[in-house]
């Protein structure tokens, strides 16, 4: 066989050249969010005095959600970035925790795998987008009534101004999480002003009706039949109080010993929560900066494929010039998914450590606490049960 001339040669590799990077740009990718009004920057409203005790609602942050990829949207690697997300959903919610926390306006708030009948507020979250670049949650809010107070979308962009230098940390540089900003702060800022938005709006007379109704509504958790009529649904299609019992009912006092035991369990649970939240910072906050970088590089690559000094020449140098482009973008990309192989790895232990027995309770954190639940009905039917055999 003939060499081939250098004509040819350059031709060939044209074609080749053209045939990948044609097969690049036919690779499918993640469909884009609608474009949506970014929250900006926003300050947290902050309470100089503690409010009344009718305002101090306990609130609780239910671990995050994401939709599903359809099978047909999957890629050769996804899984790792999957597993990322899932981490996410327990974290995010912490964020969301600490600022409102940070508010001074509310009573205990905690992290909760469900819905807990003992609490006035739940706020939801669904997680649209995230990466170092951008955020959009979907988030719900309801109190114990059933009065919706929040269902709204919230996105934020960051820059590379908001990831600084230290979150590159190496052994000669320690990332100190106590001084670290979250780049998109200002979303869990406007979350936290539209609460209390909302709790301004409602009278010191709601405000306690509430607190009636999120005890009975966790009275009629611990025992349905026997606390059945003491809600019923009003005008409004909101839960109201229609019969209590009297202060001094032997069953009240034991409504109240079951919740008392169940908070502490769910401080327990909120505990764990707080351990992952900071075992897992170091690692998601090097995550996010090199997804920023990852972001970054992948659009340099794609206006320079697209710029009119070659990139639409069929040239062999502008060719060259595209597939050396091309080539390091998927260095890069490899890099990438390497990183987030290693953050799954390094934060393995922390998730079994959450998953861990729990005062003998067996299961992931959601099932030990579905599993608390039932023994503290059991309980509160056994105790009822002795004390109606003993008069």
């Amino acid at each position: 066989m003939q060499p081939l001339s250098h004509p040819k040669a350059i031709k060939l590799l044209c074609i080749l050249l053209t045939a990948l990077l044609t097969a690049c740009a036919q690779t499918p990718v993640e469909a884009p969010v609608p474009p949506l009004d970014l929250v900006g920057r926003v300050s947290l409203i902050q309470a100089i005095t503690l409010p009344s005790q009718p305002q101090l609602l306990e609130i609780g942050v239910l671990v995050f959600t994401v939709d599903d990829k359809q099978q047909q949207e999957y890629q050769p690697g996804d899984w790792i970035f999957d597993e990322i997300i899932q981490k996410e959903t327990r974290f995010l919610p912490h964020l969301l925790k600490n600022t409102l926390l940070e508010s001074n306006q509310w009573g205990a708030i905690r992290v909760v795998p469900e819905r807990d009948p003992s609490l006035d507020l739940f706020v939801s979250g669904r997680i649209i987008k995230s990466d170092g670049l951008n955020l959009v949650l979907e988030i719900n809010a309801k109190d114990s009534a059933g009065r919706e107070w929040l269902n709204k979308i919230y996105a934020d962009a960051a820059g590379f101004g908001d990831y600084p230098e230290s979150t590159r940390f190496t052994l000669d540089n320690t990332f100190d999480a106590s001084n670290f900003i979250d780049p998109f702060q200002d979303v869990y800022n406007q979350i936290s002003n539209d609460l209390l938005a909302v709790r301004d709006s409602l009278s010191e007379q709601s405000l306690g009706k509430l607190n009636s109704v999120t005890e009975m509504t966790y009275a009629r958790d611990l025992s349905p039949d026997t606390f059945a009529r003491t809600l019923v649904e009003g005008p409004d299609g909101l839960l109201m109080v229609d019969s209590l019992l009297a202060r001094d009912d032997p069953m009240l006092s034991r409504v109240a010993d079951m919740q008392y035991r169940h908070q502490l369990f769910i401080d327990t649970v909120d505990e764990y929560y707080t351990t992952l939240y900071d075992d897992i910072k170091p690692a998601y906050v090097l995550w996010r900066r090199y997804s920023i970088d990852e972001i970054s590089e992948a659009e340099a690559a794609r206006q320079q494929a697209e710029s009119n000094n070659y990139g639409n020449s069929s040239g062999f140098l502008s060719l060259s010039q595209r597939y050396d482009r091309f080539k390091w973008s998927k260095i890069f990309e490899r890099e990438f998914t390497e990183l987030a192989s290693g953050f799954n790895t390094e934060l393995a232990p922390a998730i079994l450590e959450l998953n861990t027995q729990v005062r003998g309770l067996n299961g992931t954190m959601e099932q030990q606490y579905r599993e608390w639940r039932g023994i503290l009905r059991s309980l509160f039917e056994l105790e009822t049960g002795e004390s109606i055999t003993g008069q």
